[in-house]
């Protein structure tokens, strides 16, 4: 801004320095021409010098003479003969005469020159030397038309830097520091909205590309932060099987157990911790991994019913090797909103974590229209969640009483929920006491498309 008030000082320093250079070049030039009016009072007076003598036969001696023959010429001629000029002969300002017949020396001092201009006019009877003042015209309007050009010239320049100053300059300074505050990370402080025609819309898109990098920035510092909590929670899940492996290869080292059929027992036991070992690992993989927890939904419009018929086709025989009795009812095929890939890893996980944690006895899918919605429900028989624990079982890393030893990281719901929240869905869960027995339900709801 320094510099535009620099420039906007030099430009007006320079237009008046102009102003007056040009100025003083017209007073030096001869802006006008002389006047030529003083021809058409020189014309009637030799007219009426040649009335005179032709009629009185002898020559003028004085402008009064020749205004007392002519009573209309005497007035024009009294009027030039007066120094403010008149107004039909402005010009004329006095008349000498030299007769022909008169001596020498009273000829050289008629042809003399006198002061200013004059004219000869010769007649019959003798000189008359009529002087007179051509003046010129006026040079006012020129000057005042040169002058007030320069003015506006002057003027609009000024106008013209003031505008982008205000307009353009002063703006961009409200956001010049942006992308040098954003390469630091100070992400906290918003930009003014702006209806500037030149940057309200760019200062706009600044302001939400702060607001997307702000929260780029704390969804990374949550994920880093579930990453370190995961892999920390995985590590010390490891310390358990690893203790057990480290007991039994002692008793195997002392020779503890002398039957046959105990070692293999032991064996066995090993290669079960080992198991569970390698399924930590795979999660320690699966949470070094650049898109853990990377919710990427694309939605659309997709019809439910291709979804569970997936998922009936995916789970019958799975179910069957496992003597577990799978019913899914009846249900109306509608069209929803959601992601038809991130609706069935919802499901399959749902349905996973009823075949791990209920009593293998029975699992339901029922799915029906509710007005605007959509409900998808998922029973399963045997339910050993505590209630006081069903509000948590949506969190990140929460894992339940009933998990016993089923291996886990206490992710598998938080995951659905968060996918659910990207499709404007919702899931939910409780305990209901049917026929005497105690069934876990999960309540998946959608909008209609």
């Amino acid at each position: 801004m320094k510099k535009i008030n620099e420039l906007l000082l030099a430009v007006l320093l320079g237009g008046l320095a102009a102003l007056c250079l040009i100025n003083a070049l017209l007073s030096q030039a001869k802006l006008s021409e002389p006047s030529r009016e003083y021809r058409v009072a020189l014309n009637r007076l030799e007219r009426v010098i040649a009335d005179f003598e032709q009629e009185k036969g002898r020559a003028a001696g004085s402008l009064t003479e020749l205004s007392d023959y002519s009573g209309r010429a005497a007035g024009s001629l009294t009027e030039l003969s007066d120094s403010s000029g008149g107004a039909d002969y402005p010009f004329v300002t006095g008349l000498s005469v030299l007769e022909y017949d008169k001596e020498e020396q009273e000829a050289r001092d008629f042809w003399k020159n006198g002061e200013g201009e004059y004219a000869v006019i010769a007649s019959k009877l003798a000189y008359y030397k009529i002087y007179y003042t051509a003046g010129r015209t006026s040079d006012g309007p020129l000057r005042i038309l040169i002058n007030g050009t320069a003015v506006f010239f002057l003027l609009l320049t000024l106008l013209v830097l003031w505008y982008v100053r205000q307009k353009i300059l002063k703006p961009f300074t409200r956001f010049v520091q942006l992308p040098y505050e954003l390469s630091k990370g100070n992400l906290t402080l918003p930009l003014k909205e702006s209806k500037d025609r030149f940057f309200g819309k760019f200062m706009w898109g600044m302001d939400l590309l702060r607001e997307n990098l702000e929260e780029n920035k704390a969804r990374e510092l949550e994920l880093q932060r579930e990453k370190k909590v995961l892999l920390l929670s995985l590590s010390h899940d490891i310390k358990t099987p690893l203790s057990a492996i480290h007991l039994y290869a002692q008793a195997l080292c002392k020779n503890l157990y002398r039957e046959e059929a105990k070692k293999q027992e032991i064996a066995a036991k090993i290669r079960e911790k080992a198991e569970e070992i390698e399924v930590y690992i795979s999660e320690i993989v699966k949470a070094s991994n650049e898109d853990f927890l990377s919710f990427q939904v694309e939605n659309g419009e997709i019809y439910v019913g291709e979804i569970l018929e997936g998922i009936r086709a995916y789970y019958k025989e799975k179910m069957a090797l496992h003597q577990l009795e799978f019913k899914m009812e009846p249900y109306p095929n509608c069209l929803v909103f959601g992601d038809s890939d991130r609706l069935t890893e919802v499901l399959q996980n749902v349905v996973e974590n009823a075949i791990k944690y209920g009593d293998g006895r029975k699992i339901r899918i029922l799915a029906r229209r509710e007005e605007e919605e959509y409900v998808i429900v998922i029973q399963n028989t045997g339910c050993g969640l505590a209630p006081k624990e069903l509000p948590h079982i949506f969190d990140s890393f929460f894992r339940g009483s009933n998990a016993g030893k089923n291996p886990g990281s206490g992710l598998g719901l938080y995951i659905c929920r968060q996918l659910m929240h990207r499709m404007e869905g919702e899931i939910t869960a409780g305990i209901r006491e049917k026929d005497g027995e105690s069934w876990m339900e999960v309540c998946l709801t959608l909008h209609l498309a």
